[in-house]
């Protein structure tokens, strides 16, 4: 769990990756950071924080930061009540990020899951996102991404986003922060 001044502290570092990508926040937004450590209370390795600009029940914006090798764990987007579940197109704005999809295994990957969570990253194929480029997952793809050694701000496009139904592959992962004072 996260304590309100850890929550803080993240808010205010995020804002400066923001600043490095000339992502223009309104105060309420930086006010709203989200900071997600996954109930994994690691929040340098395994992590995100993030703005979310609209989530209707048609389409999903959002502003993503991960600090420098911080990784958003693997999980994919399933099918709910019937519907396909969320496809979301990852656009890298600043740093570097480095996407794990279903394919043939990178033969010498360049991330690193986080220690002591190695066994629950079984996707390998490795797609490499720089500034400009894009990448978009189908729904129910089991992914994870990291960042470089700069960190990445990342913008994400997708279909509506409940993330409370992400499925994640290490079942210890709460995707819901819970925060302590």
């Amino acid at each position: 769990m996260l304590t309100s001044r850890q929550i803080a502290e993240a808010r205010q570092r995020a804002l400066e990756f923001y600043e490095k990508a000339h992502i223009v926040l309104t105060d309420e937004e930086k006010a709203n950071i989200e900071v997600a450590d996954f109930g994994l209370d690691d929040l340098e390795h395994s992590g995100l924080e993030l703005v979310v600009y609209v989530n209707t029940d048609r389409v999903c914006a959002k502003e993503m930061v991960l600090f420098p090798h911080q990784t958003c764990p693997e999980h994919r987007h399933p099918d709910i009540n019937g519907k396909p579940g969320k496809e979301e197109t990852f656009r890298c704005r600043w740093g570097k990020v480095y996407l794990y999809v279903p394919g043939e295994a990178t033969a010498h990957p360049k991330a690193k899951p986080p220690e002591g969570h190695e066994t629950y990253y079984t996707v390998w194929h490795e797609v490499e996102l720089n500034p400009g480029q894009q990448y978009t997952l189908l729904p129910d793809t089991l992914h994870w991404f990291q960042a470089g050694p700069e960190g990445a701000v990342i913008s994400e496009f997708s279909t509506t986003s409940m993330d409370e139904f992400d499925i994640f592959t290490d079942p210890d992962i709460n995707r819901i922060p819970q925060i302590v004072e």
